[in-house]
């Protein structure tokens, strides 16, 4: 498993120990070690930009996740869609030269556009290139929707202005929980035959007003409202909050994208069944974290 002990390693670790799995876990921390082996799994520590490191420690698996960490979208230096594609082709060269068979890509919803997803083209650009090792793999691109931790990024905003102001929202928004997702992701590691060359991966659907009232009821602010504002409003925000002016244009197209229902359109033809952890679960943790955040 790359992807370290984060938001879906540490539940999709513990779902495959508990199968009686031997699992491998890579990380670029060496502090996680200890954690990793505490849950009972291996650690391998190392870079996903070395393909050799990659290759070793793959070599034997009978499935691999493959994921691209989160990197400092306020690094001014950071060229995104780069880091994506480089982390791709570590990937299909490892996977290759591996041999593995079986892989797991957490991809994303709009993986499968090429323009119009904005930093999700990253995402794609990592779809395209495993896609070459078929059919010497079996592989599934797993794509989860609009992440529910995303909602701590508007905390500040809630505790300002008791609103959330973005560029979408007027229409459901299909919300995850990485729960749900490792859950999926653990499924299709275990498969045995065929496999889907895609699953989307989805907890509840709520549109903006309804995501706003399930939050303000949880944290005692039942006036919290959700307000869509205009493109050029959000990415001028996100750039005088300091954010890298490439992927803040980025980030303001891929909601865009959410708003006009390009980024949608395939989800919608191919809805899965919804995962166990609904919004109203989720704001338990957000009005914990927001009760102690001050």
């Amino acid at each position: 498993l790359t992807g370290s002990l984060g938001h879906i390693g540490q539940p999709l670790t513990k779902k495959l120990i508990e199968g009686g799995h031997e699992v491998t876990v890579i990380s670029s921390n060496p502090l996680r070690g200890a954690a990793i082996q505490n849950m009972g799994a291996s650690a391998r520590i190392g870079n996903l930009e070395d393909a050799g490191f990659l290759t070793d420690s793959f070599h034997g698996a009978d499935a691999v996740f493959t994921m691209v960490p989160p990197n400092n979208y306020f690094d001014p230096n950071l060229d995104l869609i780069a880091y994506y594609a480089r982390l791709g082709q570590n990937y299909a060269l490892a996977l290759l030269t591996s041999k593995v068979k079986r892989v797991v890509n957490l991809s994303t919803i709009g993986g499968h556009l090429e323009k119009g997803n904005g930093i999700l083209k990253g995402a794609y650009q990592v779809e395209q290139t495993l896609n070459t090792l078929v059919p010497d793999i079996t592989l599934t691109h797993v794509r989860p929707t609009a992440f529910y931790y995303n909602l701590y990024g508007y905390m500040k905003m809630i505790k300002t202005d008791k609103a959330i102001f973005t560029n979408y929202g007027s229409k459901a928004i299909p919300w995850v929980s990485p729960k749900d997702i490792a859950e999926t992701i653990a499924e299709e590691l275990v498969r045995s035959g065929s496999a889907p060359s895609f699953r989307y991966v989805v907890s509840e659907e709520r549109n903006g007003q309804e995501t706003a009232a399930i939050l303000g009821r949880a944290i005692g602010v039942p006036e919290l409202s959700w307000q869509v504002i205009s493109d050029t409003i959000v990415v001028d925000a996100l750039k005088s909050m300091g954010m890298n002016s490439v992927i803040a244009e980025g980030l303001t197209e891929m909601y865009a994208a959410m708003e006009s229902g390009l980024l949608t359109e395939h989800y919608e033809q191919h809805r899965p069944e919804p995962g166990k952890v609904g919004l109203t679960d989720f704001a338990k943790e957000f009005a914990e974290a927001y009760q102690n955040n001050h």
